[in-house]
């Protein structure tokens, strides 16, 4: 006889701590040995997962509490990686909702409560990190309920079972004067208030893929919920593709989740969260249905990408020195391949044969891609990010942003002004005991463009900034998103200390001595609004008649450090990003470069 199960999502705002959450239920549910070394936010494995502190990829792990398996979905809190959440939502019956019992419910809470709430999930709420100082758990608990009456959640989910936890401590409770032990209260809530799931097993075989896996020995691999039915290992079964047409053919392994591990198994049925290899053409939304009696479950829906990007093949003048894959074959093959994973993604070809339009969720969303591709060794440049325009009601509309700001009380001010010419407009504003302000806007998506730059110098890095998708909106008239012109390089060599100090009053570098420049490579900004060149590569005349030592000992100021996400924030539409495995160059367009877009 199998297990009882529960499934179960974890959704919260990014760094809210759901991945140490999950860190915490995996070690009570005793899937580590005695003495085992346990790594810290053990759910996230990618590298950039790692290196970031932020959940990218949903995974799912199982743990088994009381005779019941508990399969539990992380999801990102990143609403630029919605796309992950939407789909996941469709493998549970139930969602723990995490939040911050200092912030309370911020931007992205909202964006996958929202989904929760569309999906009829009745949400078990977590105040988390009550364990720090100046915490108001009540606070964020009243704040949690008048965001569900705000999306117009039922009188069932309004009634929302809560708790107060710390995942880096490792207990929940029921009640603020309550012991902290360990995490069995929130086990016992997901036994009680999440639904067992439906589907009756004696209904032919029916299962969505929701996450796509690859290995190099099974192939590919599809993740999903069986929603009807049961299903054995080796058995026939029929994939349906989104095009309704079905192909044939036998699942070759089935696997289960067992802690962080995949465990091969003989059979599962309805409501299980399986594992399948056999199908090389699976594609995410589509159903593996039972041979005999195929039947399509409904496509998953996905938001709309709203940010558009061209990717273009790179013909800088150092174009090859640093790339693995650097063809324009090599390049498109790589992006088609990220459409079966990437469900939120979209790649459209253009007249031209060595450029794609290349569309996502935001800046984060295409910046991950661009970073991962460049970590594989691929080269290639990225132009200016522009936002989609859609047509709603037969008037052209653009994407709108819910945008939150927590900054200094002295910095309110110039956030508010430099926020005002970019057509943002103010919802609210609370001024905290603190010393610090928070400020809502609902803002034009092509206003945040360029805008994290400016707001980290007007709030001296101080400043905390979260945005999500909002709505469509008429389109306003021009956003002024002008900066300062660029200093451009006007030959090719290497910047030499020597010129670098006689240009240093014209502006910022964005490079060191020493480093390899190129005719029309951007090297740094001016402190005017026109662009200039410069010669970067000038050395100083050496004679015999200077004195040894002459030279009094001079430094030149820190260059601004050019990150990607930086970059693609910085340029402009006649600008592109040069992406190596080494290097992020910015480069201006010739004139016939330009004529030719």
């Amino acid at each position: 006889m199998s297990l009882p199960i529960r499934n179960v999502a974890i959704i919260a705002h990014v760094d809210h701590g759901k991945t140490t959450l999950v860190d915490a239920l995996l070690k009570q549910s005793g899937i580590f040995r005695e003495g085992e070394e346990v790594p810290t936010c053990v759910m996230d494995s990618n590298d950039l997962e790692r290196e970031r502190g932020i959940t990218i990829l949903s995974k799912n792990t199982a743990v088994r509490y009381k005779e019941t398996l508990i399969n539990i979905v992380d999801t990102p809190g990143h609403a630029d990686f919605g796309g992950e959440v939407e789909r996941v939502l469709g493998m549970v019956d139930g969602c723990v909702l995490i939040v911050d019992a200092n912030e309370g419910p911020m931007p992205q809470t909202r964006f996958v409560l929202k989904k929760a709430l569309e999906k009829g999930l009745r949400p078990i709420v977590v105040v988390n990190k009550i364990d720090r100082p100046r915490v108001e758990p009540m606070t964020a608990v009243d704040k949690v309920l008048d965001l569900f009456i705000e999306l117009g959640a039922d009188d069932d989910q309004c009634d929302f079972p809560y708790l107060f936890a710390s995942g880096m401590a490792g207990f929940a409770k029921n009640d603020l004067a309550d012991e902290n032990k360990d995490m069995q209260p929130l086990f016992e809530a997901i036994l009680e208030h999440v639904p067992a799931p439906v589907g009756d097993p004696e209904k032919p075989f029916q299962l969505q893929v929701t996450t796509l896996d690859y290995s190099e020995y099974l192939g590919r691999i599809v993740i999903g919920r069986i929603h009807n039915g049961t299903v054995t290992a080796g058995q026939q079964a029929a994939l349906i593709k989104e095009d309704g047409s079905i192909t044939k053919g036998r699942i070759t392994k089935l696997l289960g989740f067992e802690g962080l591990q995949r465990v091969e198994i003989e059979q599962a049925s309805a409501g299980n969260l399986v594992a399948i290899s056999g199908f090389a053409d699976a594609n995410i939304g589509e159903t593996l249905a039972s041979a005999e009696n195929p039947e399509a479950l409904p496509l998953i829906k996905v938001d709309e990408p709203t940010l558009q990007m061209t990717f273009v093949v790179n013909d800088s003048p150092f174009a090859g020195r640093e790339g693995k894959f650097v063809t324009s074959r090599q390049v498109r093959d790589r992006l088609m391949r990220e459409l079966e994973t990437n469900v939120a993604l979209r790649v459209e070809e253009t007249d031209s044969p060595d450029r794609w339009a290349v569309s996502g969720r935001g800046e984060l969303h295409l910046g991950i891609l661009i970073e991962t591709m460049r970590r594989e060794g691929y080269e290639f440049q990225v132009s200016q990010p522009q936002v989609i325009f859609r047509e709603v009601n037969g008037q052209p509309c653009e994407p709108y942003e819910l945008l939150v700001l927590d900054v200094p009380d002295d910095a309110s001010g110039s956030c508010i002004e430099k926020l005002g010419t970019r057509r943002a407009e103010m919802q609210d504003m609370r001024v905290g005991e603190n010393g610090r302000t928070q400020l809502e806007f609902i803002i034009p998506a092509r206003g945040l463009i360029g805008f994290r730059g400016e707001f980290m110098r007007m709030t001296r890095g101080e400043g905390i900034m979260n945005h999500s998708f909002h709505d469509y909106r008429p389109i306003v008239g021009d956003i002024d998103t002008r900066r300062n012109g660029v200093m451009i390089s006007f030959e090719e060599g290497v910047a030499t200390f020597y010129a670098m100090k006689n240009a240093e009053d014209r502006g910022v570098f964005f490079i060191e001595p020493g480093t390899k420049v190129y005719k029309g490579m951007i090297v740094g900004e001016h402190n005017r609004p026109q662009d200039i060149d410069l010669n970067v590569c000038k050395t100083k005349q050496l004679t015999n008649h200077r004195a040894a030592g002459g030279d009094e000992l001079v430094q030149l100021q820190a260059p601004v450090q050019m990150t990607l996400e930086r970059a693609l924030e910085y340029i402009g539409s006649d600008e592109m990003v040069e992406v190596t495995p080494e290097s992020i160059r910015l480069r201006k367009l010739p004139a016939k470069k330009l004529a030719k877009r």
